[in-house]
């Protein structure tokens, strides 16, 4: 296992973050604790140290199964959760969204279920639509001078949003927007067009969950495996939909058998070559060691060439996929800072 810092801090991570969605079965699908418990260890043994985890991740249990997992060897690894939607489907309205008052709430509630006295790097899981950033970014601070968190960090956020809170911390001396977390893969590049480069400007640290566009890169979904086409709801699956993204699947299979590697392989160190942190979510040890194998696997500049070819957003279609994806833009104005 490679090391990189996470962007202008001094923490040295796993080139491959592991998260945790899928550990837990309260969302009708996931894995079991044992199957968890397969899976973080496999990952330690291979020398990771970054686990993602949320309290909205299989309604609590994720961060539960966590904390007993971490008993014992809690300063081996740095541990990231996400507050905004709560932990339960029914949760209060004063604990979901980004105010500090459901931060505080939230943050307390994590600390119960992961066993710990301190969070290493907190997301805000993603825009609320009204709680505007000054008020995230002077919470966050609060929680690092308050010693629940270490680092903060934003998942899901428009560019605008992301360098707008990052330049609040700067400005008031708050603790910094160490990371973003946000999608990226082979099929998803819309970030390109501005998230990635406020992450480059900043020095912030890009953390791109969904490598494999929800299974698609891996192409199982061509031999009739369901996954996440059916699971959650088909959330956060990229479906074949399209000539292109049957070029790219067909991109990813032609480079995964050039390199006797698998596809899920190719797709993830696409993304790492491309500067970013993947964020892997296994729901098996197979898969894990699966996804693993990317960490050894270099594509040439031929082989990243023709992938960047076949798939490169069309004029104009990357930009307003970023702008799509900050759709509370227009319901969220922000007051200027006190």
């Amino acid at each position: 296992m490679q090391y990189k810092t996470l962007g202008t801090t001094g923490v040295p991570l796993a080139q491959i973050a592991l998260g945790t969605a899928n550990f837990g079965r309260r969302w009708g699908h996931g894995a079991d604790a044992a199957e968890s418990a397969a899976i973080f260890n496999t990952y330690a043994e291979a020398g990771g140290n970054f686990i993602d985890t949320a309290d909205i991740y299989q309604f609590g249990q994720s961060e539960e199964i966590l904390g007993t997992l971490l008993a014992g060897r809690r300063e081996d690894f740095f541990l990231a959760t996400k507050y905004t939607s709560g932990a339960t489907p029914d949760a209060n309205r004063l604990v979901t969204g980004n105010s500090r008052r459901a931060m505080v709430a939230s943050v307390e509630a994590s600390l119960r279920r992961l066993q710990t006295d301190r969070i290493d790097l907190y997301w805000v899981h993603q825009p609320d639509g009204l709680t505007p950033s000054d008020e995230i970014v002077r919470g966050l601070d609060d929680l690092s001078r308050a010693g629940k968190i270490l680092y903060a960090g934003l998942s899901n956020f428009a560019a605008w949003r992301l360098a707008r809170a990052a330049t609040l911390a700067e400005l008031t001396r708050a603790v910094p927007i160490a990371a973003a977390q946000f999608e990226y893969s082979l099929v998803q590049r819309a970030p390109e067009a501005d998230v990635l480069a406020v992450c480059q400007a900043l020095g912030i640290a890009p953390v791109t969950w969904s490598p494999l566009g929800g299974g698609m890169l891996t192409g199982k979904y061509r031999k009739g495996e369901a996954g996440r086409a059916e699971a959650l709801g088909g959330k956060v699956f990229q479906a074949e939909d399209s000539a292109q993204r049957s070029a790219v699947l067909d991109s990813v299979l032609a480079v995964a058998a050039e390199l006797q590697a698998s596809p899920d392989q190719v797709a993830i160190a696409w993304v790492a070559q491309r500067g970013a942190l993947p964020l892997i979510g296994p729901r098996s040890r197979a898969q894990l060691v699966s996804n693993l194998g990317a960490m050894a696997l270099v594509l040439s500049p031929e082989q990243l060439a023709r992938l960047d070819a076949a798939s490169a957003p069309a004029a104009g279609q990357a930009a307003a996929a970023a702008v799509a994806q900050d759709d509370t833009a227009l319901r969220a104005p922000e007051r200027p800072v006190a």
